[in-house]
């Protein structure tokens, strides 16, 4: 496949030439923004049992990582501050050292069934306190650290990205079967599959054990 290269004369380069194509931002748009989780923003996190979050690097590249768990497993401390517990994973840390380089982070709630969002931004520290970590205790097992976010902006995000995409909507579920496993993915990117389709079987079952040994 050749290498797509962006036209110069296409090129968007400055806000004001990004405004100029489109219509001025609703007023409620702009003052739907708070500096704190009000009500509304607390039932949304409480309800909440996946996020996702961006983070950026110090030398600009930037990250998105899921992060699940029960119902309501961001806590909230105050109305200004949140907790996220940080579960096993494949230890690259990618979001842990982004935010240490750089604090800043952009938080995005999502509840199954709902197809808006919340959108909350802010600044990260990564804590080991044992007074938070013992609120996040999940089979037993206590979380190494948590990411605590002090909130500078939250706004609820209208449903339009959820309702073109029908994410929620049963009929536009796809077949996971049409693609490879997860593991043969990764074999065929780095060190090659095997062939052998009872071989293969063993390593996705493998990975099937390891997700239930090692969630928490």
């Amino acid at each position: 496949m050749q290498e797509f290269q962006v036209k110069p004369e296409f090129a968007i380069t400055d806000e004001a030439a990004l405004r100029s194509l489109f219509e001025a931002t609703h007023d409620l748009a702009i003052i739907k923004s708070q500096d704190r989780l009000d009500p509304h923003a607390q039932a949304f996190i409480g309800r909440s049992p996946f996020i996702c979050i961006g983070t950026q690097g110090r030398d600009g590249k930037a990250d998105v990582s899921p992060r699940g768990d029960p119902v309501g497993f961001v806590k909230i401390l105050d109305q200004r501050t949140l907790a996220i517990p940080d579960r096993p994973g494949n230890n690259r840390l990618d979001s842990l050292v982004n935010i240490i380089a750089n604090p800043n982070v952009g938080l995005l709630f999502i509840i199954p069934g709902f197809d808006d969002t919340l959108r909350v931004n802010g600044q990260a520290s990564l804590v080991t306190d044992p007074d938070i970590l013992g609120t996040m205790i999940v089979n037993g097992r206590v979380p190494k650290l948590a990411i605590v976010v002090r909130v500078s902006e939250v706004f609820i995000h209208c449903a339009k990205a959820f309702r073109r995409s029908q994410l929620w909507n049963p009929d536009s579920l796809q077949d996971r079967r049409e693609m490879p496993s997860l593991i043969k993915m990764i074999l065929d990117q780095t060190t090659g599959a095997p062939s052998d389709d009872v071989e293969m079987r063993k390593l996705d079952d493998g990975l099937e054990a390891d997700y239930k040994s090692s969630m928490y």
